[in-house]
């Protein structure tokens, strides 16, 4: 089975406009973006032991928030709960 000409290039056109829809949208994205400069690396901190031990301890306790802290409170919050928990709003 063959389409006409004019049938195939009509197929195209959705593919060309999300295409240019998706450069706009990046094109903007990257217009908008404002530059973040990062905090002036200083040796005396960076290589204190207490800041080593924070860097490796870091990631760990951020986690633990998330997947288990974060959501114990927000049981603890809700309706009947609150009350065995004694979370007050």
């Amino acid at each position: 089975m063959q389409r006409d000409p004019q049938s195939r290039s009509e197929a195209g056109r959705p593919r060309r406009a999300r295409r240019w829809l998706a450069a706009c949208v990046v094109g903007l994205m990257l217009a908008i973006a404002s530059p973040v400069a990062a905090d002036d690396y200083d040796s005396r901190d960076a290589g204190h032991p207490v800041r080593i031990v924070a860097y490796v301890l870091y990631p760990i306790g951020f986690i633990l928030d998330y997947l288990i802290l974060r959501p114990a409170h927000w049981i603890a919050s809700q309706g009947p709960m609150k009350q065995v928990f004694g979370h007050e709003d």
